[in-house]
């Protein structure tokens, strides 16, 4: 089940002050630190508290909220000009697990790593074996590297604290490290974590393990590889290439382990959708997840937000990232000629099967009392006609509330494998036998027959001018574009944009299926039977089963008046502003601590 624990400080009265949020507050002596310290059981149950930080399954499953490919029920205010500031912030704003509440930032809170820092400081006691407490130690700061790693993506530069402070402490009120020094000491506790932590290959996947260090890094050095590779204001791009070497290192080895692989037993129309809707994680791909329990009352509510008209915002993907999804024969979409005008019955045929198990497509059936039905795209849910799957299971029973027992996961071997073929290609290493076990088995189990054993050599145009044209290397764009597609909706993609300096990309329109005319029934799931009717005028006889759509509004109209790709919400303004790479240090702390100065821009 997924590790949730009652606070450590709580159970022994004193290890820690509970509830302790900025740098200025500090913790308390214990009288009885050899009831953690001075056994195996104690330092367990210490480390077993950290894992409360990791994001829940719900966290995760609504995490992509705010990204380029994704439209939403209202714009976010991170993106409304003179909206968001160090004072009042966006509740969905980030991208990240972590909540944002108005009247201050939550995500600088710094309770975790004092905590952790105590643990670590004072788990020196002979009693327990040198070889046991390393081990703990080394759980300990894999958590302190990955707490410090969310730091630096939205803040940048961060005081760097190793030890639990007291009231004299003059780091209570000293200024920020810089991005370097932090991300070395990142580096350094991933490293001692992976040398450290003896389990490897937990059977459960719920626990953290050598293997889960190991996957945390490739992630770390990738971001940190390319986002100073991307960003020259840093003046940091000639040390992007350690970090890529990191990253592309620290995958090989989970690579070379054979401990992994691909999930593929369910053939290509169903395996990648079976890693994400199975209660239990599929062992060979899955290295961390959180796991539910119906008995334990641990469940998510993935179906409720993903079918319900008033609960969440309606995340829907958006029509220029389903173009982006290839030919079943591994030729880009946009190739095809009138790709522009095709409907959504058209458009979804012959493509990457992995675009089937991540929305509804002609075929896609729900189940209602163990009886299969019709499930298309539901407008009375999705803004654009690109509804998503991903996490929810098909079950309509399982739509109300929060019911489900899919596990959720955080680390799966896939991603390792998009993390090595983008840090090699970045370094100009990547070889046909590379692309060929990660990004060539990517696609091939998607069912995609073209492509699969040698790089590609020529540049997609729609993939450069629509997504990324500052990028020339074929290569690069092609990992890029597969690493959306593998990854959608598991938290990755708005870190992936600023990663990369894109940005802009926020920024792009909210636009969705293309209706060839307006005032006619559309029949999406190609079953007889009609789902949708778009109007100018509202027809007196309106059948049962069909969804109603006015597009005369300011909100919801088509590109062409009374045809073309539906526009959602083009009426509120989106803006991106560089400054946005980083997020603002909350005002609050500031006023307490002017020498940790503000982020430029805000």
């Amino acid at each position: 089940m997924t590790r949730r624990y009652i606070p450590l400080c709580l159970v022994l009265a004193g290890v820690l002050a509970a509830g302790c949020d900025s740098l200025e507050q500090n913790p308390v002596a214990t009288s009885s630190k050899d009831a953690v310290f001075g056994s195996e059981n104690g330092l367990s149950l210490y480390v077993n508290s950290f894992y409360n930080w990791m994001p829940d399954a719900n966290n995760i499953t609504q995490s992509e909220s705010m990204t380029d490919y994704s439209a939403r029920r209202d714009v976010p205010q991170f993106l409304r000009a003179g909206v968001y500031n160090p004072r009042v912030t966006d509740l969905t704003a980030s991208g990240q697990y972590e909540v944002v509440a108005l009247g201050g930032d939550v995500n600088w809170r710094w309770n975790t790593l004092r905590s952790i820092n105590y643990f670590l400081v004072n788990n020196n006691d002979p009693a327990v074996l040198e070889k046991t407490r390393n081990n703990y130690n080394g759980i300990a700061r894999f958590f302190r590297a990955w707490f410090y790693f969310e730091k630096v993506k939205r803040y940048g530069d961060v005081p760097w604290i190793d030890k639990p402070l007291d009231v004299s402490d003059p780091a209570l009120h000293g200024g920020r490290d810089s991005r370097t020094v932090v991300m070395d000491h990142v580096l350094e506790d991933l490293d001692y974590a992976i040398a450290n932590i003896t389990s490897t290959n937990e059977g459960s996947r719920t626990l953290i393990t050598k293997d889960v260090a190991l996957a945390l890094k490739s992630r770390v050095a990738l971001f940190e590889g390319t986002f100073r590779k991307y960003h020259p204001e840093l003046a940091l791009q000639g040390t992007a290439d350690k970090w890529l070497n990191e990253s592309a290192n620290s995958a090989k080895v989970l690579m070379d382990s054979k401990r992994y692989s691909l999930y593929t037993g369910s053939g290509p129309t169903d395996s990648y959708r079976q890693v994400f809707i199975r209660d239990v994680p599929i062992a060979q791909e899955v290295l961390l997840t959180n796991a539910q329990s119906t008995a334990l009352a641990v469940r998510h509510q993935a179906n409720w937000i993903f079918t319900s008209a008033t609960t969440g915002v309606r995340f829907s993907f958006i029509r220029q990232f389903i173009n982006t999804y290839l030919n079943i024969d591994g030729t880009p979409f946009t190739n095809t000629a009138g790709y522009q005008q095709m409907t959504f019955q058209d458009e979804t045929k012959n493509r990457d099967r992995r675009l089937s198990q991540t929305i509804r497509t002609p075929g896609y059936k729900r189940i209602q009392a163990g009886v299969q039905i019709p499930g298309p795209p539901a407008f009375t849910y999705t803004y654009t006609g690109y509804h998503p799957i991903k996490w929810s299971v098909d079950d309509v029973a399982m739509d109300g509330g929060a019911l489900n027992t899919n596990a959720v996961h955080l680390f799966r071997y896939a991603e390792v494998l998009l993390n090595y073929a983008e840090a090699k290609a970045e370094l100009g290493q990547l070889t046909d036998a590379d692309w060929a076990v990660t990004v060539g088995a990517l696609r091939s189990r998607a069912g995609i027959t073209g492509g699969l054993t040698t790089l590609p050599t020529v540049v997609d145009p729609y993939l450069k001018s629509v997504y990324f044209p500052n990028i020339s290397n074929p290569v690069i764009l092609e990992v890029r574009r597969d690493r959306g597609i593998e990854l959608a909706m598991e938290g990755l993609r708005f870190y992936d944009i600023v990663r990369w300096a894109r940005g802009s990309l926020m920024e792009m329109e909210w636009r969705g299926i293309y209706v060839p005319q307006v005032n006619q029934n559309i029949d999406l799931d190609e079953n007889g039977t009609p789902d949708v009717y778009f109007y100018t005028v509202l027809p007196a006889n309106r059948p049962a089963g069909i969804t109603f759509i006015s597009v005369t509004g300011t909100d919801f109209k088509l590109a062409n008046g009374t045809s073309g790709e539906i526009v959602w919400r083009n009426d509120i303004p989106r803006k991106w502003d560089d400054k946005m790479y980083l997020y603002p240090i909350p005002e609050s702390d500031l006023l307490t601590n002017p020498a940790l100065k503000q982020n430029p821009g805000w």
